[in-house]
Formats: structure tokens, C-alpha cells, sequence
């Protein structure tokens, strides 16, 4: 005889089952929730209309969630700009400009990750560009082996948590918070890591000088203002489309869709800008739109937008549709286009699978009672609050070695988000529990890209190093920079106000000193109507 009480723990026990065994996520979700909702229906737990509230929920939360529009527009972007050459730029400009110092190339390798995560936002773009271009270089100049993999895969990693993180739109439509403020919440530790990182390679610079040796002089052939021009290059663009697709948010100006929208047209503009091809006449149409679009951009500052404001930016639209008619013309580009509608449907089409799945799976899980159960295991840990922040933590880093990030947040947080909101508000605050609890799990969930021996990021990496390269390196020289990013969590853990700080802090108002004052207002004198007369 199976209890209600049973129902939860079956359910997850099968779903680890599942998962261990090896079935596909969105399926494996689906299958069990049905499964084990006709056993509820069968045993009397709940009726048949209840599973009604399935395709309610996909169609209405699923497949109408315009936030989730979102995802096609930044995998777009990623998929454009991790082929378009901009990453070879930048790793060569910096290389050389970082070069004459000890661990010069690993801090370009750590700079252009920050760069390539908030413009691309995809691990294995980052990865696999970065190896290919500043793996045989960082091995010419004597670089230790076990640093080199390190760095690489560490770096490609950071896009999960660098602004607009995939992973930052898709916990903030789970946890049911603005992605505005979810992308504020993670600037700090997104920056904070990136210190961090680079001060492991400081330190192995002084403890280990061998294993980052400085550039030797005769391989930097780049050097003053030839060398800065490659460099802003490089950044100049990037940061444009940064402010472009973050900026707008930030600003109010822009919904997620729409600065995705924005980002994906950017990321074409970019891919156009780098290619050998592009045109002079190009060129001299693309200068136009930028003088154009900084004139109007003044306008709107300082003046009251007029005729002159809105002309300025039509020059700047037909600037940008002229450089993507460019993309037409050139043969390369047209199958780069082609080849990130491929990847953009696929993985579109993957999130939405383990979307409905996911669905299917939490209706009948909550319908067992499995809110209260899991409320009532994760709110009698000891230590309290504390307490289940770190198991959690553990959890998530434990359950990445077989989940991918979208298998977690579409089937883990949603589960635990009311509990955490519930004890994490005392602590932070209402408003911002669920941005700290959220950007503390992406860092965490960071570390599934670099765990031996299921790391996606250790996959790509062995993928495209030179038979030389031991996979023992890459298991590692991945730990090291493992042990960097749970430091990561525990500063987040221990100073909430490294997520916080940038958030707008709650209005405070004292009931108490509320007054309601109405105003003397003089009325007009009544106007009595006594109707017709009768006769």
C-alpha cells in the first residue's frame, strides 16, 4: 500500500535512478510525471482534472513566457561571435600587450574570457576558441601544462556567470525575479572572481616563476600604437555591444527579448566588421551610423528629442541594415549566419523539451505533497539558515556531475525557491533573498563545466588540444581553479552585500508617521434639478 507520503521520495529516488542510467532529461521528466500521476489517480490522491493543470501550465507559463524569448536571441549572438575571428584578435592584441610580464598570457586568456562571456554567453564557444588560439602559443613559451588546461577551461567558464549569462535569465525566470536585477546581483562576483583567478596567477608567478614565464621580446612584434589600435579594436566593439544589450536593461530602455533582439544584430554587425572582406564603401557607411548615433544619442541627453534626434538614428538603422546586407554578400558570413540559426534551434528546442518535462514533473510532485515534504526535510537542517545554504551548495555541486545547468534550474529551483525565499528573506530581505540565493547557485554551478570526468568544458578542451596533452593534465589542472570557484561560493555565502550592493535597497515606511492630509478644495455650489412641472 503506497502512502502520500511515499509519493516524494519515490518520485526523486526515480528521477536520480533515471538519470544515473543514462535516459534523456526531457523525457526521463516527462515519463515519471505521468507515471506517477496516473498511480496517484489510481491510488485516490487526486483526481483526473488535476493533470489538466499540464498543459495549462505549458502553454501558459512555457510556451507564452516572453522572457524565455530571451534565449534564441543571446544563443544567436553567442553562436555568431564565437566564429567571427574577434576572439583571435583579442587573445593576440592582449598576449602581447600582457606579455612582458610573468603569467602575461594567462591574464589575457582570464581578461578576454570576462570580455567574450558578457558578448557571447557560451561555454563552449570560449573554450574551444580560446585552446585553439592560445593553447600552442602558451606551450611554445614554456608554460606548465597543467596551468595552461586550467586556465583555459576556468576562462571559458566564467560566460556562465558574466552578464547576460544564460543561466542569470533562465534562474530569474524560475525564481520569478527581473533579469535586470539578477544580472546587478552578479557583477560583483563576477568581478571579484576574475580577481581572484588573477591572483592565483599572480602568486604562481612568485612562488613558480617558471611555470608562467614572461614572453620572450623578439615574439612580441607588435609594439606601441600599432599595439593599442589592435587592442581597442578588439574591446571598442565589444564594449558597444555590451552597453547595447546590457546597457539598455540596466537602463529601463530595453526588455531582455528586446536586448537580445539588439545583441543578435550587434553580434552580425561584428562578425561583418572583422571579415577580411568587408568593404570600403562599408566602412565609410559604418562611420556615418556611429557619428550619427552619438549625435542623436546627445540630443536625447541634453535636449528634448526633435527632428534632428530622430533623423540622426534613421542614418544609424540604415547604417547597421547596409553593414548586414554585407553579411549577404560574403559567402563566409552567409554560412555563419546559417550555422547559428542551426545552433540557436537546437538548443532552443532542447530548453523547451525539459521545460514541458519539467513541468509535467513538478505539477504531479506538488500535487503529492512534495513541496511540504521537501519544506519540512530542508527547514529541520541544522544550522538553520546557514545550515541550508551550505548543503544546498553541496547538493547542486554534487548533482552537477550529472546534470547540465538547464536539467537544475528547471527541475531543482522551482522546487526550492518558496523555502528559500521563506529563510533567506531575514537575512537579506524580501526583495533581495532570491537574487542572492540565485547568482550564489550560478557560481556554484559553475563547477559541472570543470568537474573530472563529466566536465563539458574538460570535454571540449580534450577535443581540441594536441595529442600531447595528457587528459590527466586536464583533469588536474582543472582542480586548482575548482578550489577557486568554491572559495567563490563561500565569499558569497559569508558577504551577501557582494550580490546586494548593487541592488536598489527596499523603501522603508513607517506606518506609524503616515499621514493622509486632503487638501481645501472649493467646490462648486450644488445644482438641484426639481424636473419637469407636472399639470
Amino acid at each position: 500500500m503506497i502512502t502520500i507520503e511515499m509519493m516524494p521520495p519515490l518520485m526523486f529516488g526515480g528521477l536520480v535512478l533515471a538519470m544515473l542510467i543514462g535516459y534523456p532529461v526531457a523525457f526521463t521528466l516527462a515519463a515519471l510525471g505521468l507515471s506517477f500521476g496516473f498511480l496517484a489517480i489510481h491510488e485516490g490522491f487526486f483526481g483526473f482534472r488535476f493533470l489538466q493543470a499540464i498543459p495549462e501550465r505549458i502553454y501558459g507559463s512555457v510556451l507564452a513566457n516572453e522572457l524565455l524569448l530571451a534565449i534564441p536571441f543571446f544563443t544567436f549572438m553567442g553562436s555568431i561571435l564565437e566564429r567571427c575571428g574577434l576572439a583571435e584578435d583579442m587573445l593576440d592584441s592582449m598576449g602581447q600587450l600582457f606579455g612582458p610580464i610573468r603569467g602575461g598570457l594567462g591574464y589575457s586568456v582570464i581578461i578576454v574570457g570576462f570580455i567574450l562571456g558578457a558578448i557571447t554567453g557560451t561555454v563552449a564557444a570560449q573554450v574551444i576558441a580560446m585552446a585553439l588560439i592560445s593553447m600552442p602559443v602558451m606551450i611554445r613559451y614554456g608554460y606548465n601544462m597543467r596551468y595552461i588546461t586550467g586556465v583555459l577551461a576556468a576562462s571559458g567558464t566564467i560566460t556562465q556567470l558574466v552578464p547576460p549569462s544564460l543561466v542569470l535569465i533562465v534562474l530569474a525566470d524560475q525564481l520569478g525575479k527581473s533579469v535586470g536585477d539578477m544580472y546587478l546581483g552578479a557583477w560583483g562576483p563576477s568581478i571579484l572572481q576574475i580577481a581572484l583567478f588573477a591572483g592565483y596567477t599572480f602568486v604562481l608567478s612568485v612562488i613558480k616563476p617558471g611555470h608562467v614565464p614572461a614572453v620572450p621580446k623578439e615574439a612580441r612584434t607588435l609594439k606601441g600604437w600599432a599595439l593599442w589600435r589592435k587592442c581597442l579594436l578588439g574591446i571598442v566593439p565589444s564594449a558597444v555591444l555590451i552597453f547595447v544589450v546590457l546597457g539598455t536593461m540596466m537602463l529601463g530602455l530595453a526588455t531582455p527579448t528586446e536586448a537580445g533582439a539588439m545583441g543578435a544584430v550587434g553580434a552580425i554587425v561584428l562578425a561583418v566588421i572583422h571579415h577580411k572582406d568587408f568593404s570600403s564603401a562599408g566602412h565609410r557607411v559604418l562611420l556615418v551610423g556611429v557619428a550619427a548615433a552619438g549625435v542623436g544619442t546627445i540630443i536625447g541627453i541634453y535636449f528634448t528629442p526633435n527632428l534632428v534626434f530622430k533623423i540622426a538614428f534613421a542614418i544609424a538603422y540604415l547604417a547597421v541594415a547596409w553593414v548586414c546586407l554585407e553579411a549577404v554578400r560574403i559567402p563566409d558570413l552567409r554560412d555563419l549566419v546559417k550555422q547559428g540559426y542551426e545552433t540557436t534551434m537546437r538548443i532552443t528546442c532542447m530548453v523547451t523539451f525539459i521545460l514541458i518535462g519539467s513541468t509535467c514533473f513538478s505539477i504531479v510532485f506538488l500535487g503529492c505533497n512534495g513541496g511540504v515534504w521537501l519544506e519540512h526535510m530542508l527547514t529541520s537542517l541544522p544550522g538553520g539558515v546557514w545550515g541550508f545554504l551550505i548543503f544546498m551548495n553541496l547538493f547542486i555541486f554534487f548533482i552537477a556531475f550529472f546534470l547540465d545547468f538547464f536539467e537544475i534550474a528547471f527541475i531543482i529551483i522551482p522546487m526550492i525557491a518558496p523555502i528559500a525565499q521563506k529563510l533567506l528573506a531575514p537575512v537579506v530581505g524580501a526583495d533581495a533573498a532570491l537574487i542572492w540565493f540565485g547568482v550564489m547557485l550560478c557560481v556554484n554551478m559553475q563547477t559541472s563545466f570543470l568537474h573530472p570526468p563529466f566536465g563539458f568544458a574538460l570535454f571540449y578542451l580534450r577535443g581540441v588540444a594536441p595529442k600531447e596533452v595528457k587528459s590527466s593534465d586536464i583533469y588536474w589542472g582543472a582542480m586548482p581553479w575548482i578550489g577557486l570557484q568554491a572559495i567563490m561560493v563561500a565569499v558569497v555565502i559569508a558577504f551577501p552585500i557582494t550580490v546586494t550592493g548593487l541592488l536598489d535597497a527596499p523603501t522603508k515606511v513607517d506606518l506609524d508617521k503616515v499621514k493622509i492630509e486632503i487638501p481645501d478644495i472649493e467646490l462648486p455650489p450644488p445644482v438641484i434639478d426639481f424636473g419637469q412641472p407636472k399639470n
